[in-house]
């Protein structure tokens, strides 16, 4: 139940609302018949075509990357920095753009689809620069990482009753996924001694997650930071 003057979430008990003082409506009441305030018509609306703008759109997006990439072989004679540039923007286009194609795009493809072409990106930096350090530290971390927020964001949007949960298992996830990062380091490049930095985000990370943890199992303390918050 909500007050009606200030939306702030009531208890089923409360007669008066504590933040602004209004009495609680109830619904056995019954209200006063008043003409509408304002007139009731209905503007029109003119639509565009999604897949017309969005074409339109991408064509302009493509301009920045062909002029990189002319300007840097006319330079250069070869793709010395317009690669880096089209990666970037290539990754832009997957995170924000690709999903406004659709009416109503689910989250739970377009992670996983982002995270690739970011897995791409990297792969490209890798070779560019020459180094080795793609399939055994780029590739996992990034799936990981793929592999954890995916696994949020599909739970977030199918279970709608456990989201405290969800954002707990979340947060300490991150924290585990600092062990694997430093590991992953200490392997490829070389960087003794293992376990050093990433033992503080674990502990900070699983502090704040079983925190959130408590007050989503406990319902008294739930509903006090609700309130206290206007969540």
């Amino acid at each position: 139940m909500y007050c009606v003057k200030c939306g702030v979430r009531l208890a089923d008990t409360e007669k008066v609302c504590p933040l602004c003082a209004t009495r609680v409506y109830h619904p056995d009441l019954e209200q006063p018949k008043t003409p509408p305030l304002y007139p009731n018509y209905k503007q029109e609306k003119k639509t565009i075509k999604r897949w017309s703008l969005m074409l339109v759109l991408t064509i302009l997006y493509l301009l920045p990357i062909s002029i990189c990439l002319t300007a840097d072989l006319s330079i250069n004679g070869h793709m010395e920095w317009s690669g880096y540039v089209a990666g970037g923007l290539a990754v832009f286009y997957a995170a924000v753009m690709l999903p406004l194609w659709f009416r109503h795009p689910n989250p739970v493809i377009f992670v996983p689809v982002t995270f690739g072409v970011i897995a791409a990106f990297l792969l490209y930096i890798c070779y560019a620069t020459g180094g080795n350090w793609f399939l055994s530290f780029a590739l996992p971390v990034t799936g990981a990482v793929a592999l954890l927020v995916t696994a949020v964001v599909t739970l977030h949007r199918y279970i709608l009753r456990a989201r405290l949960y969800i954002y707990a298992g979340a947060i300490i996830g991150f924290g585990v996924l600092s062990l694997l990062v430093e590991f992953l380091l200490t392997i490829t490049f070389a960087m003794p001694p293992m376990f050093t930095w990433s033992l503080y985000p674990l502990s900070v990370f699983t502090l704040l997650g079983s925190a959130l943890l408590v007050t989503a199992i406990f319902r008294p303390l739930r509903e006090a930071l609700e309130k206290k918050f206007f969540l």
